[in-house]
């Protein structure tokens, strides 16, 4: 008798959306290997609605504890369970490009359906280190903050804190519609349907929708799909960078509602709580999700952009505090701009002059010196101290530097943003003032300075 078409009837226990069924020991001939991950389908003892799918989460001896996908609201003690032998998998094909599909995989964009197309399964394991290349190449996103300042380079993993409130997901779609990557998977964790709508809008306005792939998991949507969606995106990238050779950026929000997910599961199943109520493997949970980033040898690559929000702005919050021992830097948006000295890219000496303008070093170097002088040059007008003619010329480039680069809505391709910096310090600074490699002045610093 195969695995399938074993029947268990003796349901335990059901808490939320899990529920605990009692597998006794297989009798001579039957296969009831039952492994963490499989997919099981529940039968309701009325027989009047549709089998419920659920997944195991805990093996513990002859008890098997199974999350339900839609919820266990209207499932018994009587009904019945059946185990797939197999875990999840999504759709894997060149048809799920434009398209928009639940946690669970399922299309909710009213395409059509894909139920016979080739699946692959999402929760397999990181790549092997020796097909790993070392990163090398950047993914342009014309927004000034990152090219200019923090480059985001292919197969690096790093997110973007914030706070509630803050634009972070007009950010985060204003980079997946400007980067030069090939493919866009996106993943959104606990959305509200404006956002969700948001999001698809502006792929189909800036006519990227059709190399893009969207999971999205809304916050009335079971909280068993919100863990999925990771999975389920880095899944798909992978078989696109692998299989394919293209170069995949994968952009994920929130994390910190994927953690808080992580968190109510594990309060179901009674799992001793560590720091804030997080579970004590927040951190192997999170890093089995970033380390999917790689830029593979003789293939393409998946690079990963992901939000995570900092509640009551707290960086030593428990999940940006563990994502920041995984990732590769940060990205620190606040009031609406994202922060030069925040925000880091720790593989930005990797591409910076080397694929990128032979000024570029020299200008992001010089551009938040300036910027650090004219904050301080704030401080002294703000306490009313006696200003110098220098500090006049510093407020001023602090003003041009947050309208021209630091405002998440301008978007200027890297060589504008570099031109446009060399005319910022022409408006403000001789060129001997600005330290630079005189071989640098002399080929870019504009003839005609505003600064006599």
């Amino acid at each position: 008798m195969s695995q399938q078409l074993i029947r268990y009837s003796k349901i335990l226990e059901i808490v939320g959306d899990i529920i605990k069924v009692y597998v006794p020991e297989p009798a001579a001939g039957e296969v009831a290997e039952i492994c963490f991950g499989d997919l099981a389908m529940i039968d309701s003892d009325e027989g009047s609605s549709r089998p419920r799918l659920a997944q195991v989460i805990r093996l513990d001896k002859e008890v098997i504890s199974l999350q339900v996908f839609s919820g266990a609201k209207g499932i018994s003690t009587r009904s019945s369970v059946r185990f797939l032998g197999r875990s999840m998998e999504a759709v894997f094909s060149p048809n799920i490009l434009g398209r928009c599909f639940s946690g669970a995989g399922t299309p909710i964009d009213g395409g059509p359906d894909l139920s016979d197309d080739p699946r692959t399964e999402i929760d397999g394991p990181t790549v092997n280190p020796v097909r790993r290349s070392l990163a090398s190449r950047m993914i342009r996103t014309n927004v000034p903050m990152i090219d200019v300042f923090n480059c985001l380079v292919e197969s690096q993993k790093i997110p973007i804190f914030s706070v509630a409130g803050e634009p972070y997901n007009q950010l985060l779609a204003q980079i997946g519609t400007n980067a030069d990557a090939d493919i866009v998977i996106f993943g959104g964790i606990g959305l509200i349907f404006d956002d969700y709508y948001f999001f698809r809008r502006a792929f189909e306005e800036a006519g990227v929708l059709a190399r893009t792939s969207m999971f999205v998991h809304l916050g009335s949507d079971p909280t068993v799909e919100a863990l999925l969606v990771p999975d389920m995106a880095l899944a798909v990238a992978e078989r696109f960078a692998v299989e394919e050779g293209k170069r995949v950026l994968v952009l994920l929000t929130d994390m910190t509602a994927y953690a808080d997910a992580l968190k109510e599961v594990g309060i179901s199943m009674e799992h001793v709580p560590s720091n804030r109520g997080y579970m004590g493997d927040l951190y192997s949970q999170l890093a089995r999700r970033y380390e999917k980033a790689c830029d593979y040898r003789g293939a393409g690559s998946v690079t990963i952009l992901s939000v995570t929000t900092m509640p009551g702005d707290d960086v030593t919050h428990p999940v940006p505090d563990n994502t920041g021992y995984i990732t590769e830097g940060q990205f620190y948006l606040h009031d609406g701009v994202i922060d030069p000295f925040g925000s880091l890219s720790r593989l930005k000496q990797h591409v910076i002059g080397k694929v990128t303008r032979e000024d570029h070093s020299q200008i992001m170097n010089t551009m938040v010196r300036f910027y650090a002088e004219a904050k301080d040059a704030q401080q002294k007008q703000a306490m009313s101290f006696d200003l110098t003619e220098y500090d006049h010329r510093l407020l001023k480039f602090g003003r041009l530097f947050k309208q021209r680069f630091m405002d998440i809505a301008v978007s200027m391709p890297l060589e504008e943003a570099l031109d446009t910096s060399w005319q910022t310090l022409a408006e403000c600074f001789k060129a001997e003032e600005l330290l630079m490699k005189q071989a640098l002045v002399d080929k870019y610093f504009p003839a005609s300075s505003d600064v006599a």
